[in-house]
């Protein structure tokens, strides 16, 4: 099995059409969403069709729990307000019903998807830390868990004797007595000062985990996000990956 595994679109349409041709080569059998399809951007309809395209299966993010208010606005920040506020009156029912129906967390025999943590999912907290990774380890059932959310790749680890340490590797191996949750990072506002959309690719054959990136048209998403009236910073912080 070869999962596409990817988070945090927030509204990025070419950055998903860069993401979704890089994985045209790549075999994918199942793609996964970590969350945030909505939010920041210009383009929240087109983004959800497109990953609906995929027979993605998602789970929700804060971004998108807001965008049809099943989280407060008080909870985000005043640059992601002010983009909930304009998506809220963006998005069509179509998008809406799609929003709706994600679940907090998915599990397979393979892996566990959430996009903050395993502990209280619905309020979205970030993992950060070996502590924050600690409250998701001690929940999971199953060897991986990937989560987003944070929009910064990496992979904790949790090995035999309890300790977990923290890795910025673009790939991995998975090693039979450990555990891992693996931040895949954000395919449209990367913050890890990469401009370039991330992805992952994971195979159970092989074991192996691959976070990628490619570049896309930044340029017209920032334009985008300007001339819909939305905040200029949100444009302008996509073209050094803030």
């Amino acid at each position: 099995m070869r999962y596409g595994i990817f988070s945090d679109v927030h509204s990025n349409l070419e950055a998903l059409g860069a993401v979704i041709k890089a994985y045209e080569p790549e075999s994918i059998d199942k793609y996964l969403c970590i969350g945030d399809s909505v939010g920041y951007a210009a383009n929240p309809n087109e983004c959800i069709a497109k990953i609906r395209a995929l027979e993605t299966i998602s789970v929700a993010g804060n971004h998108d729990w807001a965008s049809i208010n099943l989280f407060s606005l008080d909870n985000l920040n005043q640059l992601a307000r002010q983009a909930i506020l304009w998506t809220k009156n963006c998005l069509n029912l179509e998008s809406m019903a799609l929003l709706e129906g994600f679940n907090l967390v998915y599990k397979d025999e393979y892996l566990t998807l959430v996009h903050g943590s395993l502990d209280r999912p619905q309020e979205f907290q970030y993992t950060y830390n070996s502590e924050d990774a600690w409250a998701t380890f001690n929940i999971l059932e199953t060897k991986l868990c990937f989560i987003g959310h944070s929009h910064i790749p990496g992979i904790f680890i949790r090995d035999i004797t309890d300790n977990i340490r923290y890795l910025e590797e673009p790939s991995i191996e998975i090693k039979e007595y450990n555990n891992y949750i693996i931040n895949v990072g954000s395919v449209g506002q990367p913050r890890d000062g990469n401009p370039k959309a991330a992805f992952c690719i994971y195979d159970t054959d092989t074991g192996v985990i691959e976070i990628k990136r490619v570049a896309y048209n930044v340029e017209e998403t920032r334009n985008k996000i300007i001339n819909a009236g939305l905040p200029r910073r949100l444009g302008d912080r996509l073209l050094i990956g803030e």
